[in-house]
């Protein structure tokens, strides 16, 4: 076959690449965008909500075993219980998300519940799947299922491979055009919609082509799970009733403190199965959070013993290659800065599928007159 031939071939998989995941990828990358923001955001909107003065009934070294009771006693059959921010200051709630199992294929079983932990108030509860505990959560949920379940997250997986593939045919189709981009001898012709579309599709694309690669490969690479047959199978079958903590979760929390203390602690886990164990999971102090949360304390919840401690530095370097997924998907490895080109890189492959389209319409009107 021709190189010409070879090249006209793989700009029709291109294009029909980009046709096909459009709608799905300015979704996706506009959620991503704002996500980027999400406990920022969340905050903003519920600042008055999630804003608690610290007076009321509940022992300071009792109330995280107070919303463990409240939640298991709400929720009887669950699967596990996180904590979002054991980093909470004074005046800030406690917001739990629950994972539970409705028994459906098309839904993803999360919910949100906050708590004023002074007094042991439910401030917002609901599932993911709706408004009504936070937007922010539905959008959240959205953006790794579409809202779809675990058939949704095999969706987004997928659709980060079709994406992965459109960026290695549009390099090979415009390999001539990187190095005149990158070296800023291709600047945008605003005469016509079809001068724009051409050029924005190929200087975003260049300038995008690394970090859209790595997002799209590390979106696909956290929702793996989805294409395990036991997650579709556990899907489908009712959750045990909880068997609810000996050792209080306080105890637990304070003494995976002292086991780590260097530890800034991120995420709380508290178990309601008895496969599962009490885990703290954080950073260490000074940490560049790229490496991502390795280090954590898990403890038996019914001895109270601790039954495993990890650090960062123990870890092998293929597990922090993988941890750095997290980060690298999210950009919560750095400052302001960081954040707001993530927010920005997140729009760039809604714009690259309607200026493809555009530039697919055009061959398209062009071919047929």
């Amino acid at each position: 076959m021709k190189k010409g031939n070879i090249r006209r071939n793989l700009f029709k998989i291109h294009s029909w690449l980009g046709l096909v995941a459009g709608i799905f990828l300015i979704l996706l990358g506009l959620s991503g965008s704002i996500l980027v923001f999400r406990t920022e955001l969340d905050k903003f909107a519920n600042q008055e909500l999630l804003h608690v003065s610290p007076s009321g009934n509940v022992k300071p070294n009792e109330a995280l075993a107070h919303c463990y009771q409240s939640i298991t006693a709400r929720y009887p059959n669950l699967d596990v219980i996180a904590w979002l921010n054991p980093d909470a200051g004074p005046d800030d709630a406690y917001n739990f998300r629950i994972y539970f199992n409705d028994k459906q294929l098309l839904t993803y079983d999360l919910a949100l519940i906050s708590f004023n932990p002074y007094t042991g108030a439910v401030l917002r509860e609901g599932p993911a799947s709706q408004f009504t505990p936070s937007l922010i959560e539905w959008l959240f949920q959205f953006h790794f299922s579409f809202q779809l379940g675990i058939p949704g997250a095999a969706l987004t997986a997928i659709f980060g491979i079709i994406m992965l593939l459109s960026i290695i045919t549009g390099v090979i189709v415009y390999q001539k055009m990187i190095w005149k981009v990158l070296t800023f001898q291709v600047s945008v012709k605003w005469k016509n919609w079809r001068t724009i579309s051409s050029d924005l599709h190929r200087i975003i694309g260049v300038w995008s082509l690394v970090f859209n690669a790595v997002i799209f490969f590390t979106g696909f690479w956290m929702n793996l799970f989805a294409f395990q047959p036991k997650t579709w199978q556990n899907e489908l079958v009712a959750t045990k009733p909880n068997t609810l903590l000996s050792v209080s979760p306080d105890q637990m929390y304070s003494k995976a403190l002292q086991a780590q203390p260097d530890m800034d602690p991120t995420y709380v886990y508290l178990p309601t199965q008895p496969v599962r164990k009490f885990e703290v999971r954080g950073y260490e102090k000074g940490q560049w959070k790229l490496w991502g949360a390795l280090n954590s304390v898990k403890i038996d919840q019914q001895t109270g013993q601790i039954y495993q401690v990890n650090r960062l530095a123990d870890k092998a370097f293929g597990e922090r290659i993988e941890a750095t997924f997290h980060p690298l998907h999210v950009g919560n490895f750095g400052g302001l800065i960081i954040k707001i080109f993530y927010a920005i890189i997140g729009l760039t492959p809604g714009l690259m599928a309607i200026t493809g389209f555009l530039l697919w319409w055009r061959r398209s009107s062009r071919s047929s007159v």
